[in-house]
């Protein structure tokens, strides 16, 4: 038996025994060590305001379609940042020199869950670097979030880019952008995080809670406002503010993942007067303009690298690791306590 965590209705989080699953050719078994909590994912399954929870996504078209939903509850082994010891590989698989050896650490999406039994293809090329903790492993999935998401918005050496939200991508966002030469003011309406953003990179740290972000950008650059915001923690209202933030035929990068109607966004205003460029990253596709030179596996190779020559530290960025028997509370701590946590890590035994 192994152990995996379900939403079992919103707002309930369950641990439950699983049989685990018998290997088969092709395939290899991870038993998981650490699995981090990607929180803005993950509390739109635990609140209930996934739209895969009231709608099916149909591939062909590209459209969600009202006929079903393309997810139930209960939800079980949500997640997309693990991390887990190679135990076993099937032996048709096991002469492959991309596959790591039993006992490697490697990376992955598994989910939530003890062990996990995946096709080969799932762990090849993913063996921990050597010297790297394997807690920054559990930040390839995030990191590539972020990293696509600095791509997207296309900086330059010696532009401002103002990053709205920091929570752990706003704060990936805000290094990785610092690394591509951007000088940026950081955003959020927590102090511990906007200090956080600080040592991250950012030049400056502004509190958006007195709605006065988009003055305070043009203050700083004389006049101008940012060239280009990056608003990543999925609020209609912080969205709002990032178009209002950049300079007329600035870009905003739109890398959160919004729920529900648009409340607070109003595109008549400075989006519709100063002819914004509204972007959307995510984390499915590279922006167009990279697409024959990156895919998915860069990005987190990339990211993989910058942890391990030390340009980046997402370890920093871990404030709690949690016995996988506590999640119900971590979840609930994230839900009413965001102000408490950056990133979550859930410890398997």
């Amino acid at each position: 038996m192994t152990q995996i965590v379900q939403f079992s209705s919103p707002h309930c989080v369950e641990v439950v025994d699983q049989p685990a699953g018998d290997l088969g050719p092709g395939q290899v078994r991870v038993r998981t060590s650490y699995s981090g909590i990607s929180a803005g994912t993950e509390l739109t399954a635990y609140r209930g305001t996934n739209p895969y929870l009231n709608r099916s996504w149909d591939p062909a078209q590209r459209l969600f379609v009202d006929d079903a939903s393309g997810l139930t509850y209960p939800v079980a082994g949500f997640g997309y940042s693990e991390v887990g010891e190679l135990v076993e590989v099937a032996p048709d698989v096991a002469d492959d020199p991309a596959v790591p050896p039993v006992g490697a650490q490697v990376w992955g999406i598994w989910g939530h869950r003890g062990e996990a039994v995946l096709p080969a293809a799932a762990v090849r090329g993913r063996a921990v670097p050597e010297g790297l903790d394997p807690i920054a492993a559990t930040f390839a999935r995030v990191g590539a979030v972020a990293l696509n998401a600095v791509l997207a918005a296309d900086v330059h050496l010696g532009e401002t880019v103002a990053v709205f939200g920091q929570g752990v991508l706003g704060l990936l966002a805000t290094r990785l952008v610092r690394l591509s030469g951007g000088t940026v003011v950081a955003v959020d309406t927590v102090p511990g995080r906007l200090e956080k953003a600080q040592e991250y990179g950012a030049a400056a740290a502004l509190d958006a809670r007195d709605g006065t972000v988009g003055p305070q950008l043009r203050r700083l650059t004389d006049g101008r406002g940012a060239d280009v915001a990056i608003e990543i923690s999925g609020s209609y209202p912080a969205l709002h503010e990032a178009i209002r933030a950049v300079a007329p035929d600035g870009r905003v990068v739109a890398a959160g993942f919004y729920q529900g109607d648009g409340a607070g966004l109003r595109l008549g205003d400075e989006f519709h007067h100063n002819r914004v460029q509204l972007i959307c990253s995510q984390i499915g596709g590279v922006p167009p303009a990279v697409a024959g030179r990156w895919d998915q596996s860069r990005l987190n190779r990339t990211f993989l690298q910058l942890a391990v020559d030390r340009q980046i530290d997402p370890v920093g960025l871990v404030s709690h690791i949690v016995p996988v028997e506590e999640a119900a509370e971590a979840y609930r701590m994230l839900d009413r306590r965001p102000h408490e946590a950056l990133q979550v890590v859930l410890k398997f035994s």
